[in-house]
């Protein structure tokens, strides 16, 4: 064999063997980012490393407000729906994934949120009755999983669907 086809040889094997080993990197793969002050049941801060931190807004769901701002007046179950998504992230690390579109109109960084353990913390909300299905296209990649958890939420009268 030639020294040019040794070569070739060398590459095509190193070649298929990254492409055959798995991945070891798995969750570490991943930025994590530490939630640092939760402002309501779909919108927190974390720090990623700014003076200000990111202002992370949960893709695809809405949750009541807690308290009065603005023009937006507080929401029923919005307290609970705070404390709920407290205790879910509160001080503790996320990874984010985008859709199409990465900032609303107020510059809120849109964000499908997960915790290390691979709760799928948009859905949780919604699958607990924290929050209601809210869906802007293009940011439509849960849409369907989003409308099914809250179906069901509303059938077994979870969260803000109880009593109702």
């Amino acid at each position: 064999m030639t020294r040019r086809g040794v070569i070739l040889l060398f590459f095509l094997l190193s070649a298929f063997s990254a492409v055959a080993q798995p991945s070891k990197a798995g969750k570490d793969a991943y930025i994590w980012y530490r939630v640092t002050r939760i402002v309501d049941g779909d919108t927190f801060w974390i720090d990623d490393g700014s003076p200000k931190g990111l202002k992370i807004r949960l893709i695809g769901i809405d949750a009541p407000e807690s308290r009065n701002s603005g023009q937006k007046m507080k929401g029923f179950y919005g307290e609970e729906s705070t404390e709920y998504i407290t205790s879910l992230i509160g001080n503790r690390n996320v990874r984010l994934e985008y859709d199409v579109t990465r900032y609303d109109q107020y510059g809120r960084t849109l964000a499908y949120v997960y915790l290390d353990n691979g709760t799928f913390v948009n859905a949780e909300m919604v699958k607990n009755g924290f929050a209601t299905v809210m869906t802007f296209p293009p940011n439509v990649r849960y849409a369907d999983t989003f409308v099914d958890l809250a179906r069901r939420a509303r059938k077994q009268n979870k969260g803000l669907w109880k009593n109702q």
